[in-house]
């Protein structure tokens, strides 16, 4: 899978199939591949050029470190915006998952004329306390499931309780700093939306789902009921043959 030159670094992506471009932005520590397998697999075969980079300082995409300012999202952003420029790809749909959902909707606001439509799940645009006490829960491996720590050790290898601790550290600093991603700007977002979310998130509770589907004019939320974070993998085919068909209507 190939590589590009963009703002001052390689930014490794998989692409698979051809047809209409889809964008899909992996969540923290996430890589294309590790996060949207079932994706990857199944899309491209109904009629979808299906693209996953590993943002920066994740997967293959290093060096460099992974850095996590406090505007880390929007840099990420701009990966992607600069990554699907140098494809050539001028209109494009947008699917993201957790941070991935963040990103995606930054880049949505950032370029509303090359977004034609936009997927999210598991993700919120703003931070409360609630969220930071969810994500300390997680900060050590210890109370990661072992199968989970094995996938991320096989990308990061001893790096990774560093590397997920900063993330937190991150989280903090956000919620800190008042906790605003784009939820003020999310009434500007046209294009249309549809917000998936698990009824027993862990991570992102279903008042996130919420408050993108009352903010995003014209919006359609689907809760996956028992789902928790993971619904795109877990309830892969359904998941997977919801998105076709809002990308296909």
């Amino acid at each position: 899978m190939p590589y590009v030159q963009v703002r001052g670094m390689k930014l490794y992506y998989e692409d698979h199939g051809r047809g209409q471009p889809l964008l899909l932005i992996a969540g923290a520590l996430g890589t294309g591949q590790s996060d949207f397998g079932p994706q990857l697999e199944a899309v491209p075969g109904e009629g979808f050029r299906v693209i996953a980079p590993d943002p920066r300082g994740y997967g293959k995409s290093r060096p460099p470190d992974r850095e996590f300012s406090l505007d880390f999202y929007e840099q990420d952003a701009q990966d992607c915006a600069a990554l699907m420029d140098a494809i050539g790809c001028t209109s494009y749909t947008v699917g993201g998952w957790s941070d991935g959902a963040i990103i995606g909707l930054l880049l949505t606001l950032n370029r509303p004329q090359q977004v034609a439509k936009l997927v999210i799940w598991g993700g919120n645009a703003y931070l409360t306390a609630e969220d930071i006490e969810a994500y300390e829960k997680t900060r050590f491996l210890s109370s990661w499931s072992p199968r989970m720590v094995e996938a991320f050790r096989s990308i990061y290898g001893d790096e990774l309780q560093d590397l997920w601790a900063r993330w937190c550290d991150a989280m903090q600093v956000l919620y800190q700093a008042g906790g605003e991603v784009c939820r003020q700007r999310l009434h500007l977002i046209r294009c249309p939306t549809l917000i998936l979310q698990g009824g027993k998130d862990p991570l992102v509770p279903n008042f996130h789902a919420d408050v993108l589907h009352q903010s995003i004019a014209g919006s359609r939320l689907h809760i996956f009921p028992n789902g928790k974070h993971n619904i795109h993998q877990t309830y892969a085919q359904e998941f997977n043959r919801m998105v076709v068909e809002f990308l296909q209507a």
